[in-house]
């Protein structure tokens, strides 16, 4: 039961593409970003004007937030893709009104299975499934057996035959013992619960209390036809003794914003969203989800609804069990990120996990999801009466929708919203759940739902911040992975740790003066310790980055260092009172620093010549691929190259990761530089400098490609009907061209060819995956060849066609000797990550290792028959040459950028250039120190104190950037500054019902409306004070961007 994203979109055949737990249009096509962005590319036309304007302009634009995503049981739900036809997973298989003629065939056979299903259902609806394509998003997946993937449509009654359900478990509410709440007369009485879904049928018997029914869809009901959303309520408030709820006297208001083909709008999403803060919701489940954190109307809208004290609970995503896989908007701090686990509490194969991606590639992701709870096999209500099964993370997200609404009630109604807002309630949830043994907490969060300790935590709460989590212990192994799998030591580039404020106090905070790290002895001197956070908290919730380098003077040490991070958060008073609220955090840190490893075991992975979805169409690696499109997994050691993250580290490897250009690091402290999938450009600075590296400071470099070819991209175009424009791959899975000019003066270079299949050296077997070629390799080198598909010109359309494919030999795998250092280079990347892997080539990672980093030569690829006598040239195949109509400077951090080293490097070089080349000599220098001020939209404003009671230093940066390229360390809005106005004459921004200035009160909201239609001075005076005072003005003044956390 998760929605997602949906974009339509026009292929040149027949053929359908879905994704997990959702069908999302060929790419989750940033629907309005390009809209707003590219329309309005300034930040001075006000937010809902854009939107207005796209909504006029974009009549047919669809904001589909979902699908049904179905898997069987035991079954891992495939990947997603971004690409939309038809409503993946649903019965209907109804197409939107612009979907072109080639899809007609498809569509009718949709609807043919669709009607023999309709035939075996007692009540008329219809469960979800789709034939060879990934479920659709509502990420729900009805608990039945025997059945193939595609075409499991049967329902699962409570007394099904084939498996025993025990009666204890179909009651999710006895499981976390709402029965206990229910009995001292909390019952979620009081609440008003919004559920954006496929809505709910007025007379249905499951529930008492249907406050109201909006329809936002074009179509003429206010009825459920498809059972989803009424599923979705049942979990929360269904008084059926069956398939009980949580909250059965609790306010439901349905809001119909899918139709029966689960197609959705943009437009109606805002529209019901601005609904919702009119008629005062207090909290919406939104079983909704896809991968484009910067879909900026949307991502701003919830940002405006949780200002206004709506609690926001969604569904983490059905992308699992890969990392880096979380779905907007559960990925954003101030909504509540449900997972999903089964009864024995292990997390659900299909539940995405974290970390966050917003963050890269300068800083870390944020721990999501926050919290987990049963999503396998959960009762809830079918559409008219009854109940049945089904199983996702979009069932999760109810079962805390539900156990949060009947929390909220356990509140006097007098002050019940007064204390609770979305900072207090994830507060109980958190501190209340349960750690699992086993999941690390990228998989669980906090842990399982505990509804009776939540519920303690609430009846005794006081407004305060915290952060999550409440301790950072790096030795809390599995929890803390991958933390705990690697010690930290002198010399290595900081450890970053990017922790989650909640401000508890009120919407908008700051942290006063810097955090404090107070070591607990001597030994903690070692540790410097430097922050980047939130210069302004909102709404509700901030970041906290911290970065770890050991001082020089540890080089030797080894042992355990704790100590506490200590700061204040500062809010305006709340209702009638008179002074600034304030609350002190601490976080107690515990790591484990060890010697500095030899250099030979020290590898640095390059994650700053990573670009990823979003913003733009950056293809997936493997057009094999055929349910998931885009590469947006992150492409970092600890998301999709996680297990190579753990193989490398079981092999005494120790792994460091670079997010700043390649002049920020010093080489003479690493046996090897991994640059794996690359597809940003290079800094003249940076070529120069690693050519110099590998030749006289003796580096290991390992390269491993990925296909390029532009007729190939050209032909994975397709037209995106809501943005009215072309889409086309800006790069291919790697930046191959890009690539040979860093590897041109080493007489290397890979071709344009696009192959594929099996092969072996010495025993081990591998599989290309849409690798390339080398076509150019110096002489004394070792090359290995084999015989591939050559699929090179066979293609159409955004997949590669199976018939007729070319046979060809090609290299695909060089190592020489150049200067003191070695390279080896490899022509695919699939082997080594996780998302869609054949067979992992980490035998072959560890053997270049031993030769890049040790000069160890194993002797089956340095056998003499492949030594090149002469240099290799391939002069019948192309090298690429780049796009010419693509604008890739919209994508890169290096194109029209300066060079400069950002927060994730050692501190030493931290706002230079970084390294500089000395030809003369073997030595570096240092770039002079270019000081960051002043508008340049790059660069960091660096604050620092010096406590000099622990001589450790503190900072915070201060940078704009523009959206989808860096990320933000905090700024701070036009005309506010942090000093007394905030705590003397503040007012709580609570929000009104008026969603053009809903972030401030009535009286507020009177001066800025009278600010925009008049000229009365007073009037402007009087209202630049009030919302000085509040810290935040409610326009475009404050890029929403800057508030992504990115220690």
């Amino acid at each position: 039961m998760f929605l997602s994203v949906q974009v339509s979109c026009v292929f040149k055949h027949d053929y359908m593409l879905t994704s997990v737990g959702v069908n999302i249009s060929c790419m989750q096509i940033l629907l309005l970003r390009y809209s707003c962005l590219h329309l309005f590319p300034g930040d001075n036309v006000p937010i809902l004007e854009r939107l207005s304007f796209v909504k006029d302009f974009f009549p047919q634009s669809r904001f589909s937030r979902a699908t049904m995503a179905e898997e069987e049981e035991g079954d891992t739900v495939p990947q997603t893709t971004r690409l939309e036809t038809t409503i993946a997973g649903t019965d209907e298989g109804v197409p939107s009104r612009n979907r072109k003629g080639q899809y007609r065939n498809r569509i009718k056979r949709l609807q043919n299975q669709k009607a023999a299903f309709a035939e075996n259902q007692q009540d008329g609806t219809a469960e979800m499934g789709f034939l060879n394509a990934r479920q659709g998003k509502m990420f729900t997946v009805p608990s039945n057996d025997g059945n193939s993937w595609g075409l499991s449509w049967a329902n699962v009654s409570l007394f099904n035959e084939g498996r025993k359900l025990l009666i204890q478990r179909s009651q999710i509410t006895s499981i976390f013992g709402a029965e206990k709440l229910w009995t001292k007369g909390y019952t979620g009485a009081g609440v008003k619960m919004a559920i954006f879904d496929t809505g709910v049928r007025a007379d249905h018997p499951h529930f008492r209390n249907i406050k109201e029914r909006t329809n936002w869809t074009n179509e003429d009901t206010l009825n459920d036809n498809l059972g989803h959303g009424t599923f979705v309520a049942g979990v929360i408030a269904s008084q059926d003794p069956q398939c009980l709820g949580f909250a059965p006297d609790a306010e439901i208001y349905a809001f119909r914003v899918f139709t029966d083909a689960q197609v959705s709008y943009t437009s109606w999403f805002l529209d019901a969203f601005n609904y919702a803060i009119a008629k005062k919701i207090n909290i919406l489940n939104l079983s909704i989800g896809g991968p484009d954190y910067l879909d900026r109307p949307f991502v701003e809208k919830v940002w405006e609804m949780t200002a206004n004290n709506i609690i926001m609970v969604s569904a983490i995503g059905n992308d699992g069990p890969l990392y880096g896989t979380l779905n907007n908007p559960a990925d954003q701090s101030d909504v509540i990120g449900v997972g999903g686990i089964d009864y024995n509490d292990h997390i659900a194969s299909f539940s995405s996990r974290g970390m966050s991606t917003w963050e890269i590639p300068h800083g870390y992701g944020r721990l999501k999801p926050d919290i987990v709870a049963y999503g396998r096999d959960i009762i809830g209500s079918k559409i008219s009466t009854g109940c049945k099964s089904l199983s996702g993370t979009s069932v999760a997200s109810p079962v805390v929708a539900g156990a949060v609404c009947l929390l909220a009630s356990v509140i006097p109604e007098r002050n019940r919203w007064d204390v609770i807002n979305p900072a207090s309630m994830k507060q109980a949830l958190v501190e209340g759940a349960a750690r699992l043994n086993g999941p690390n907490m990228f998989e669980q969060g906090a842990g399982r739902l505990d509804l009776l300790e939540s519920f303690e935590i609430l009846v005794n709460y006081k407004p305060r911040a915290s952060v999550i989590p409440q301790s950072l212990d790096f030795i809390d192994c599995p929890y803390f992975w991958p933390f705990c799998l690697q010690p930290i030591y002198a010399g290595a580039m900081p450890v970053i740790f990017n922790a989650t404020i909640l401000n508890g106090l009120g919407v908008v905070g700051y942290i006063e003066d810097s955090p404090l790290w107070l070591p607990s002895d001597e030994d903690g001197n070692l540790l410097d310790l430097r922050f980047t956070f939130s210069d302004v908290i909102w709404p509700w919730t901030g970041f906290l980055g911290l970065h770890m380098q050991v001082r020089d003077e540890g080089a030797n040490f080894e042992g355990v260092i704790e100590g506490n991070v200590n700061f204040t958060v500062v809010s305006p008073p709340g209702r009638g009172e008179l002074y600034s609220r304030r609350s002190k955090c601490t976080i107690h840190v515990r790591v484990k620093v060890i010697p500095t490893p030899i250099r030979q075991k020290r590898i640095l992975w390059d994650q700053f010549h990573n670009v990823k979805y979003p913003p733009g169409y950056i293809p997936r690696d493997s057009l094999d691929v055929r349910n998931d499109i885009l590469d947006w997994h992150g492409d970092h050691p600890h998301t999709n190259y996680h297990s190579m993250f753990d193989m490398l580290r079981g092999a005494g490897y120790f792994l460091e990761t670079l997010g700043s250009p390649l002049t920020c690091f010093d080489a003479r402290q690493y046996g090897s530089l991994l640059m794996v999938d690359l597809e940003d450009e290079y800094h003249k600075e940076e070529i120069e400098k690693i050519e110099h590296d590998v030749k006289y400071h003796g580096l290991g470099l390992i390269v491993f490609a990925d296909w390029y070819h532009v007729e190939t991209m050209v032909k994975m175009k397709f037209f995106d009907d809501n943005t009215r424009s072309w889409w086309t791959p800006v790069t291919g899975g790697a930046n191959i061209p890009a690539l040979n000019e860093l590897l041109h003066p080493f007489g290397i270079a890979f071709s344009d060819m696009i192959l594929n299949g099996p092969y072996s050296v010495g025993g081990e077997r591998g599989f290309y995956a849409s690798g390339t070629a080398i076509a150019k390799f110096p002489a004394g080198g070792f090359v290995h060849r084999s015989i591939f598909q050559d699929n090179t010109r066979m293609n159409s359309g955004p997949i590669l066609q199976a018939s007729i494919r070319a046979e060809v030999e090609a290299a695909v795998l060089g190592a020489v000797d150049m200067g003191n250092g070695r390279i080896a280079v490899y022509g695919d990347s699939n082997c080594l990550d996780s998302s869609h892997m054949v067979i992992n080539c980490y035998w072959l990672l560890k053997k270049l290792l031993e030769f890049t980093s040790q000069n160890i030569r194993d002797s089956v690829i340095f056998s003499s028959p492949k030594k090149l006598t002469f240099p290799l040239i391939e002069h019948n195949i192309h090298l690429p040459t780049r796009r010419d109509d693509v604008n890739f400077s919209m994508y890169s951090l290096v194109l029209e950028r300066k060079l400069q080293c950002k927060s994730d490097a050692r501190f030493e070089v931290l706002g230079s250039r970084g390294y500089s080349v000395g030809y003369s000599d073997s030595l570096y220098s240092i770039y002079p120190q270019r000081q960051p001020m002043g508008n340049d939209a790059h660069d960091h404003r660096i604050l620092s104190s010096l406590p000099t009671a622990t001589n450790s230093s503190s900072f915070s940066f201060l940078q704009t950037t523009n959206i989808g390229h860096e990320g933000n360390f905090g700024l701070t809005p036009k005309g506010v500054e942090k000093d007394d106005r905030l705590a003397k004459s503040a007012v709580q921004a609570r929000g009104g019902s008026n969603a053009v200035t809903s972030f401030v009160d009535e009286n507020v909201t009177e001066w800025k409306m009278v600010e925009r239609n008049s000229d009365n001075t007073d009037h402007k005076k009087k209202l630049d004070l009030s919302l000085a005072a509040i810290g935040w003005l409610n326009r475009d003044e404050l890029d929403p961007q800057t508030l992504l956390a990115e220690p």
